[in-house]
Parts: C-alpha cells; sequence; structure tokens
C-alpha cells in the first residue's frame, strides 16, 4: 500500500475489534482476570492498553520500525529515549540549534545528572570526528529540520559516523513527519515525533511517539516506558489515531502554503531574513531536495526591526494568526521564540544562534493561502 492508504489502514484489523471501522477507545484501567495467574494480553493500561498499542504499531509502520511507544507528552518521550540510553560519564552530541524544551532537558536535568552534554553545529562533518575522536559519545541527537532556524541535517552521512563509534543515533523528526522523511531508512536508530504538533494535526493533545528497530532497544525503552509511568492515555491515542488518518492531505497542504507564504516574505519590506528550505537561498535547500520530499510547513522570519517590540506590534496587529507555544495544527499559529519556546536558553546564546527579539515562527496552517497571506501582510505592514 502507498503511504497515503497506510495512513488509513496501516497496523489495524477489524476483525480483532467487533469490525468496528475505528479503532475503539478502551478507555479503562485495567482488564478483568477470571483467575490466579491467569496469562492475558492486557493487564492494567499502563503496562499495555488495546488503544495505545494500535497507535504505536501504527508509527511503527508508518516509519519504517518494527516497535513503537507513545508517550505523554514530547518531552517525556524524550526523557524516556535518554533515559534508555544514557548513563553518567557517557556523552551526548546534540544539534546546537535544538527545540528549547530538549535543551532545557539537557542542559538543566542531564549535565546535573552528570551526562557530558556537547551541543554542536554538525554543518561541517568534521566537527563530529573530532568529538567522537575525543569523547566516549553514548547518543547522537539530532533535529531536522530544526525548531526555529530549520537547518538541516545529513542525516545519513551524520548516523554513519556516529554509529561507526559505537553511538546510537536519534532523531526529532517532528517537523518532516513521515510524510517527508524516513530517518531510520536514513541510518538513524531512534525516530521521535512530538505526537501533539503534526500527527494529531488538530491541538487537541499532548503526546509524544518514537519508533525503533532494534529489539534490545526496543525492549529497554520499553521497560523504561513502563518503570516511569510516562505513557500516553487511551483517549489521546485515539484522538493521534484519528489525526494520522488525514495527514497526507494536511501535509500536502501545509507545504503548498508554507512555500508560497515563504516565496512572498521574502520580497516583504518589513522583513530582513526568511528562513524556508524551500527557497534555493536556504543554506540547506540542496540537502532538503535530496533528504526530504518536501519543505515543511514552517516559516520563520527576522523582521528589519530586530526588536521585541516591533514583534510584538505584528503579532497584536494579526487576527487570523493566532500567537500561541505550539505548532502542526491546521490553524495557522505565530510563536515568539526568544520568549516561548527558547526562553530558557540565555540571550547570549540565542543571539549566538541567531535567535533575536524581532524572530517569528509560524506555523502555517491549510487556510486560503490569500487569507493567510493578507493576515500576515498587513500586520507587517501596521
Amino acid at each position: 500500500m502507498r503511504f497515503a492508504t497506510r495512513l488509513i489502514h496501516a497496523a489495524y484489523d477489524p476483525d480483532q475489534h467487533q469490525r468496528a471501522v475505528m479503532p475503539p477507545i478502551y478507555q479503562n484501567s485495567m482488564f478483568a482476570m477470571r483467575e490466579i495467574g491467569e496469562n492475558i494480553p492486557y493487564k492494567y493500561s499502563r503496562l499495555s492498553n488495546p488503544t495505545r498499542q494500535i497507535l504505536e504499531n501504527t508509527v511503527a509502520e508508518l516509519e519504517h520500525g518494527t516497535h513503537g511507544f507513545a508517550f505523554a507528552s514530547g518531552i517525556a518521550g524524550i526523557d524516556c529515549i535518554f533515559r534508555t540510553v544514557l548513563r553518567p560519564g557517557d556523552t551526548v552530541v546534540a544539534v546546537r540549534d535544538i527545540y528549547g524544551g530538549s535543551y532545557d532537558l539537557l542542559n538543566n536535568v542531564y549535565a546535573a545528572w552528570g551526562v557530558d552534554v556537547v551541543f554542536a553545529d554538525l554543518d561541517d562533518a568534521a566537527a563530529l570526528d573530532n568529538i567522537l575522536a575525543e569523547k566516549r559519545v553514548k547518543l547522537l541527537w539530532l533535529e531536522s529540520p530544526s525548531n526555529p532556524l530549520l537547518r538541516l541535517n545529513d542525516i545519513a552521512l551524520l548516523a554513519q559516523k556516529a554509529k561507526a563509534a559505537g553511538a546510537w543515533v536519534g532523531i526529532d523528526n517532528t517537523f518532516a513527519t513521515p510524510y517527508l522523511q524516513n530517518p531510520l531508512d536514513l541510518g538513524c536508530d531512534i525516530v521521535f515525533h512530538s505526537a501533539t504538533k503534526y500527527l494529531c494535526g488538530h491541538s487537541d493533545v499532548l503526546m509524544g511517539v518514537a519508533a525503533v528497530k532494534d529489539d534490545a532497544l526496543a525492549r529497554d525503552l520499553g521497560k523504561m516506558l513502563i518503570e516511569t509511568g510516562a505513557v500516553a492515555g487511551p483517549m489521546d491515542c485515539w484522538l493521534v489515531l484519528r489525526g494520522i488518518k488525514t495527514l497526507s492531505v494536511r501535509m500536502k497542504q501545509h507545504c503548498a502554503n508554507a512555500l508560497e507564504l515563504a516565496q512572498r516574505l521574502q520580497n516583504h519590506a518589513a522583513v530582513a531574513q526568511v528562513y524556508y528550505p524551500g527557497l534555493p537561498c536556504h543554506e540547506h535547500h540542496e540537502l532538503a531536495k535530496r533528504q526530504m520530499r518536501g519543505f515543511g510547513g514552517v516559516v520563520t522570519i527576522v523582521l528589519k526591526n530586530n526588536t521585541v517590540q516591533a514583534a510584538n506590534r505584528v503579532i497584536q496587529n494579526l487576527q487570523l494568526v493566532q500567537m500561541a507555544s505550539s505548532l502542526g495544527g491546521v490553524e495557522s499559529l505565530v510563536n515568539h521564540c526568544y520568549s516561548q519556546s527558547h526562553s530558557g536558553m540565555s540571550p547570549a546564546l540565542k543571539r549566538e544562534l541567531g535567535i533575536g527579539e524581532g524572530l517569528l515562527r509560524f506555523s502555517v496552517g491549510i487556510e486560503d493561502i490569500e487569507d493567510i497571506w493578507a493576515d500576515i501582510d498587513g500586520a507587517l505592514r501596521a
């Protein structure tokens, strides 16, 4: 089956669930046993739940993995992954321009736990070679495209180098989704998504999901998920299953709208810089064409007046586009990354990375592009 068909039919057999067309919501915490020691597939929903299992199997299939996992939130999922593979004294290498929540987790929690955390610019693969030669790297953590500057990693090249040195390779694939790229096919061991974003697509769930191929890694990650209790609830799993069915049609529109918006913003008098991998001027445009099947639904801009006052004026004049702390829903959103998603970073680090006070990240929705453009253009001119 092709991808759009698998989104609707993957990993679900109606014959196993009273011929229900949609997977049922097993909204219960426990399952009855007839006698002591009875071996039943489901006992307690922290251990396993039929709705969660359908979602986990679906995610694994869509990402070309063999094992899937659903977590109570995106950060809960990243934490479970890190807890599974890292120990005090290990080194984790993460891309520098990383999601603020992941940065905070590594910088504030894992560094304090005794993990050596290295944030690196991996544009030049030689930088990774140097780190691998000097340190005992246990995990390479990628994010491609990155949040919010939409920079790409050469996934296959970096994964090959890290795995040759004995490291696990994980990637946050939230911005791309399985619609645009499948990192397990490029050499990664772990692919992660904040399902809160595009997989759900309707801004009504908190969840993280992951897929792996390695059986031993899957066993350890599954054990960590159960023992930490960071499991996703059945209702949330059902909502994400529902959202996944329309991922293909939504992503087509997200990508088309984002490309059109980015092209128009390039020539706007109030805009100094546009970050979007689909633009030929983007530093990783050629890599994006080679590595992805499209360019995604996020567009980031820097205002010519690169100040918080100018950014706030734009936000206050938006009527259709709402300011919010997430992305990937059907509605268009704007995020002031300096004060929202990356607020945990120091001002000096944000400046160094290019996350200025006048940077705005647009999650481009699936509304009519002319309405999106009229709203953003009007706010920029106000």
